[in-house]
């Protein structure tokens, strides 16, 4: 889970059902990160990409997000539009209907796939270099042309609700929920993302539309590219690609927020453990006290195998087989938060134990050398983020939706050796100090 701490995770969506075995062949990055050069591409008309250009492979990867444009523009009672969007862009574009479209990716080999995060709208492309224009143009189409046929709007929602009703008998699903609800209460980070059967059940082809009408845009669009392709040749696809798209977003502003402290919330559930969410405010990522907070989080809980919370409530005590925490920054709210499961007559006393860990590591930190040991892992593994053209253009994504700049890159793993003990002991004292922890727990009751 401590993968989620830098940038918020995406819950990767199904790859199409394109056949893929040509373009995941070709995933393999055969560059350290540390040689790579990231260029600044503007085309013609104005829209932005960066781009890491490298021809060993004939493999073009490319990622794209609307910033702002998630599940917190859902409106009220239609939560889920956002997600059931992110379903409908490749069933159908342009002169192709659903088995058309389908059967034209099938053709090129061409990966496509959307979605919908809270704070973003997220599309990753790839494709074979030979195959570099009509896999843009099944972009361009899907972005700017999409049908929303009555057809797959009905299949579509089916398996949304189908897999609404899966997540409302996983205990972890129904956790995560809420401790959302619980600690964002009366704010769109609250709502449940993928709606609910009600929302979603109701939810029709003018709904896609509008939501698709006012949130993609060239004002709020961010673009990475990583591959065979040079910046010459990217920057006109880039307008014909996303040259169509209106030139302002028109979002619902989403007020700043903080999680709640102190809150509880419990639901029964018939499982043979007992789920636990716990966690507070945390940091926006711009805060100058991120990165500290980076490297507290992992030996307080980042660390899998190396972690306070782990040592204590597997290693010592055998109460749970995993507990982790990790840093969310929202774009408009900073999360601490962590979880874990036990036995039902066993959860009071895992909460005491996480809330006891936390208060150490607020009042007297760790030791010197524990944050050695957390910068040389936080350093070593650096590199594993940009193993694969997929991989790097997810990041220069994520860097550009954080607000970060191209020399991040370079300049991370500096940043995390910087850190010092008196500034995590600073760091964990302003996170951890500052009320209780929300907790929720789902699980049979004890007996």
């Amino acid at each position: 889970m401590s993968n989620i701490v830098e940038l918020v995770s995406r819950l990767a969506r199904p790859a199409t059902r394109a056949a893929l075995p040509v373009v995941a062949a070709a995933l393999l990055w055969t560059g350290p990160a540390a040689a790579m050069t990231i260029e600044k591409v503007v085309s013609p008309g104005g829209i932005e990409a960066w781009l890491v250009s490298d021809d060993t492979v004939p493999l073009i990867a490319m990622d794209f997000a609307f910033d702002g444009a998630g599940s917190v523009q859902d409106p009220e009672s239609k939560e889920g539009v956002a997600d059931l969007l992110s379903t409908m862009l490749d069933e159908g574009a342009g002169d192709l209907d659903s088995a058309a479209f389908q059967a034209r990716l099938a053709d090129l080999n061409v990966r496509l796939s959307f979605d919908a995060g809270r704070d973003a709208f997220h599309g990753e492309m790839t494709t074979l270099s030979e195959n570099r224009d009509a896999a843009f143009d099944l972009v361009r189409l899907a972005l700017t042309s999409p049908r929303f046929d009555a057809e797959p709007i009905a299949r579509m929602r089916t398996q949304a609700i189908s897999q609404l009703r899966r997540s409302e008998r996983d205990p972890d699903s129904i956790a995560g929920r809420l401790w959302a609800a619980t600690a964002f209460a009366g704010h769109p980070y609250g709502r449940p993302a993928n709606g609910t059967e009600a929302t979603v059940t109701a939810l029709g082809r003018d709904d896609l539309a509008a939501f698709h009408d006012r949130a993609f845009a060239k004002d709020n669009l961010v673009i990475g590219v990583v591959g065979a392709i040079d910046a010459a040749t990217l920057a006109p696809l880039l307008d014909q690609t996303f040259g169509g798209l209106p030139a302002t977003a028109h979002l619902t502003p989403v007020p700043p927020t903080a999680p709640k402290s102190g809150a509880r919330a419990e639901d029964t559930f018939e499982s043979p453990q007992t789920v636990i969410r716990f966690g507070g405010p945390g940091l926006l990522r711009s805060d100058p006290d991120f990165i500290p907070a980076f490297v507290m989080n992992h030996i307080l809980g980042g660390g899998t195998f190396t972690s306070w919370l782990f040592e204590e409530v597997r290693e010592k005590r055998g109460l749970a087989y995993s507990i982790y925490t990790y840093l969310l920054p929202y774009d408009q709210a900073g999360v601490f938060a962590g979880g874990t499961s036990t036995s039902a007559d066993k959860t009071a006393e895992v909460v005491g134990l996480i809330e006891t860990e936390v208060r150490r590591m607020a009042t007297t930190g760790p030791s010197e050398q524990e944050l050695a040991d957390a910068k040389r892992f936080l350093t070593g593994s650096f590199p594993l983020r940009f193993d694969s053209s997929a991989k790097i253009a997810s990041q220069l994504v994520g860097l550009q939706l954080d607000g970060l700049d191209a020399g991040y890159i370079d300049e991370r793993n500096a940043l995390i050796e910087a850190v010092t003990l008196e500034d995590l002991r600073r760091v964990a004292k302003r996170l951890l100090d500052a009320g209780d922890l929300t907790v929720v727990t789902v699980g049979p009751k004890a007996s």
